[in-house]
Formats: C-alpha cells, structure tokens, sequence
C-alpha cells in the first residue's frame, strides 16, 4: 500500500460539520498510528530538506502537531500561528475569511527576524484562507515564505492558487479532487 493509500484510508470523513454543507476531513485517527505519522512526516521532510528553512510556522492547532515535529527534523525553530487573542506578548495580526465564516490569526512579533525563510504547515489546505493570512503574517515581520506543506489538499476549492502569489513551493501528502 502506498503511503497515499494509507493515508486516505485512514481519513475520517465527517458530513456537515462544523456547519451544513461541509464535509470535514477527520485526520485524528493518523494520530492512533505512530509508524504512518513517521513515514509522513519522513515524506514531508525529504521534499522540504534542500530549501535552506530558518523557521516552520505551524497554523493552530492542527498545524502544530507535525509542524512542531517537521521543525525539530529540520533543526530549525518552530512559531505558533495562533487564534487571535491567544498569545501572551506582542503580536502581528491577520483576519481573513474562510469557507464558513470570518477569522484572525496572530504570531509573536518576536518569532521572525528579516529575510528568515520560513516553511507554513497546516493539515488540510482548503480554500486557502487560513494558509494566506500565515503567509500575510510571515511578510508582516519581514520574512520570507519558502513554502507550504500540508497532509490534505481540496483540490476542488482552489486554495493552491491563492498561495502562489507567496511561494511556489506547495505540497500536500494527498488530494482530493
């Protein structure tokens, strides 16, 4: 079975949620399989290892759990791409919209020095909304995004073409279309 195959078949699908409409992408059960997130996260890394990274900015909150992992991989530092209100000193600050409604993002205006290369993970690339407010961010502190990594793409949304405007380099482990 192809490290796509394993992927997908352990996805949980979830009709109409957080609203009507939606079909969310359950990626929690890749969490119960420790040999499946190494081989992903393996993947992840031997696409992004030649990029020169200084930094993963993963968006909250499930960006944080292979982000965090990609970044110690990559000896490079990790930054938290949180909800607005949620970190402690002082912060840049994006809102954007999504495909259900209005949000905003916040990092550390400490987190990123001038011209620091830095790789975006999250899981799921949807509309691309979340995703171009982390990158808004990272040009915000004057740094430079290299990239974006997730596990899931919906092709069928197009979030891909927002992130071209800010780095070629984008990949996900599947896609649906």
């Amino acid at each position: 079975m192809t490290l796509q195959e394993k992927i997908e078949s352990s996805i949980r699908d979830i009709p109409n949620f957080p609203r009507a409409g939606i079909l969310f992408k359950d990626l929690t059960p890749l969490l119960l399989m420790p040999d499946l997130c190494d081989e992903m996260l393996s993947c992840i890394f031997n696409k992004f290892k030649t990029h020169k990274i200084d930094a993963v900015a993963g968006i909250e909150s499930r960006g944080f759990l292979w982000g965090t992992l990609l970044a110690q991989k990559l000896k490079a530092p990790f930054i938290m791409v949180r909800k607005h209100g949620k970190l402690p000193a002082d912060t840049y600050i994006q809102s954007y919209t999504l495909e259900y409604g209005q949000a905003t993002i916040e990092i550390h205006k400490d987190s990123i020095t001038p011209n620091m290369k830095v790789l975006i993970h999250d899981d799921l690339l949807a509309s691309g909304g979340t995703a171009t407010a982390a990158a808004q961010l990272i040009q915000q502190a004057n740094g430079l995004v290299i990239g974006f990594s997730f596990i899931v793409e919906l092709l069928y949304l197009k979030g891909r073409d927002k992130l071209y405007a800010y780095s070629e380099n984008i990949d996900a482990l599947i896609k649906y279309s």
